[in-house]
């Protein structure tokens, strides 16, 4: 089966999760916002909320600060966020698709495109490479809730497409439309996840092999994630331990 993209480790390089825990925090909780304005306020009946919260758990997002995001949803002045994705090709041909929630699309735009331009960068037309790449959902357990073969077996009684084992985990997929349900399903057996979220899973990912272009890929993710209309930045490649340990 499929292994799992290493885009985590990529995200969690040492120094660069610090950096940015208090804008993930904000990011996360706009998320949980507009997840509880535009359906129930109640996780159990808001399956987007619940995937919302569980991910702000993962990240380690403070109780109280999750209730006020979602106590945030229900007042009149709560702000009204458009999300939109951007595609587009970074150095040496890379693909990346790029989430947005905004309240001024032609700002959020235009940072976009000139993140892109700066770091010589190309932005596409919506589409453009996103058919690189599988919306899917991602569960992941930890090691310690079974062998390989338990979690197989689990992951497809309750209906997923893909599973993988490696040392971080047991990662598995399943459809989009389906997150919810395979993830519930999948808390009867083997209790609750670590995380469950949809991603866009590279369909063939491009392995960098040189610093150079590591390091202008790099460069160019993190001028979008410090935006803080960015949601989401997914790549389609893979970078190995030892390239990454240069960084």
């Amino acid at each position: 089966m499929a292994g799992h993209s290493k885009w985590a480790n990529i995200q969690h390089r040492k120094g660069r999760q610090d950096k940015l825990r208090s804008k993930l925090f904000s990011k996360l909780a706009k998320e949980i916002t507009v997840a509880a304005k535009m359906g129930d306020p109640d996780p159990e009946n808001n399956p987007r909320l619940r995937l919302a919260v569980k991910e702000a758990k993962s990240k380690s997002v403070p109780k109280d600060v999750i209730d006020r995001a979602i106590k945030k949803s229900q007042g009149g002045d709560a702000e009204n966020y458009e999300e939109i994705r951007y595609e587009g090709y970074g150095p040496n041909g890379i693909a990346l698709v790029v989430e947005a929630m905004t309240d001024n699309r032609n700002r959020t735009a235009s940072n976009v495109r000139s993140y892109f331009t700066k770091a010589g960068g190309d932005l596409g037309q919506t589409g453009s490479v996103s058919f690189m790449f599988d919306r899917v959902g991602e569960i992941m357990y930890p090691l310690s809730v079974g062998d390989a073969d338990t979690v197989m077996m689990a992951a497809i009684e309750a209906g997923a497409d893909d599973v993988s084992t490696d040392d971080e985990g047991h990662w598995i997929y399943c459809a989009d439309t389906a997150l919810n349900e395979v993830s519930t399903a999948l808390e009867s057996a083997l209790g609750e996840s670590e995380m469950a979220k949809l991603i866009w899973k590279p369909q063939a990912p491009t392995e960098i092999t040189d610093l150079e272009t590591a390091q202008k890929l790099m460069k160019l993710i993190d001028m979008l994630e410090d935006d803080d209309d960015v949601q989401n930045v997914t790549g389609n490649f893979d970078l190995s331990g030892e390239l990454a340990e240069q960084m």
